[in-house]
């Protein structure tokens, strides 16, 4: 019986050519704002045609390690916006059936240290940071989709406090999936406002404080508050959560 061996993949040349650049921005071989030669030029470097550099730069932009600069030809090196990131993982946890139960349980584990991270390692500008978002919040009262977003806006406030860019991005894509659940608790249940509201509060202050057993303490109430919100508002916790 002969041997079979699987055939071997043929790579597009721009994914070389992406593959190449892509390697440069990681290894820090070109730094954040730094401009790339012209599309000419890297098609002489890689031997390539224009339009297939032009292709690889344009999935590097994608990915959102190049951007163009407004009155720029040029592609200069960027960072990934935590947004950018948190929406492809938020996907990703889409399609692998991520219940409500699932999402809060990752908040129980996530939230109440990083709450205490910040008390320990906040600045007077996060808390100025930090109580202007909760203004905005408490402002938004009547509005339950500007009060949901600027909800999640004192989380993220919350998670920049601590100084810890792995925590932040861990959290962006929970807060992308807690909108949608969120939105629904807010509008069934009328004291949840209130109760968020006065949360934010004591977080405020044990953060200010830098009482880092009082911050975690008031996260953890937080958001075993959410489950019950979620109780009063009839959502079912096994349900599958979507965009």
């Amino acid at each position: 019986m002969s041997v079979e061996f699987d055939r071997v993949l043929i790579e597009p040349a721009y994914r070389k050519v992406a593959a190449a650049i892509g390697e440069r921005i990681l290894s820090r071989a070109l730094r954040q704002g730094e401009r790339l030669p012209p599309e000419t030029e890297l098609a002489r470097q890689f031997g390539v045609n224009r339009s297939t550099v032009r292709e690889a730069l344009r999935e590097l932009e994608s990915r959102g390690l190049l951007q163009r600069r407004p009155g720029s030809k040029l592609m200069s090196v960027s960072r990934p916006q935590p947004a950018t990131i948190g929406q492809g993982v938020s996907h990703a946890l889409l399609l692998h059936d991520v219940t409500v139960h699932h999402l809060w349980e990752a908040l129980t584990i996530l939230e109440p240290p990083l709450a205490a991270a910040a008390a320990a390692a906040r600045t007077p500008a996060d808390l100025e940071a930090l109580g202007e978002a909760i203004a905005a919040c408490g402002a938004a009262a009547t509005d339950t989709a500007t009060a949901v977003q600027r909800t999640a806006e004192v989380f993220r406030c919350i998670a920049r406090a601590a100084h810890n860019p792995v925590l932040g991005l861990a959290q962006e894509p929970l807060l992308q999936l807690l909108e949608p659940s969120l939105r629904i608790m807010i509008d069934r249940v009328p004291q949840a406002r209130s109760r968020i509201t006065a949360a934010q509060r004591r977080l405020l202050e044990a953060i200010e404080a830098q009482d880092e057993a009082a911050a975690r303490e008031w996260m953890a109430r937080h958001i075993r508050d959410f489950r019950r919100g979620y109780d009063l508002a009839g959502i079912d916790l096994s349900l599958r959560l979507t965009a």
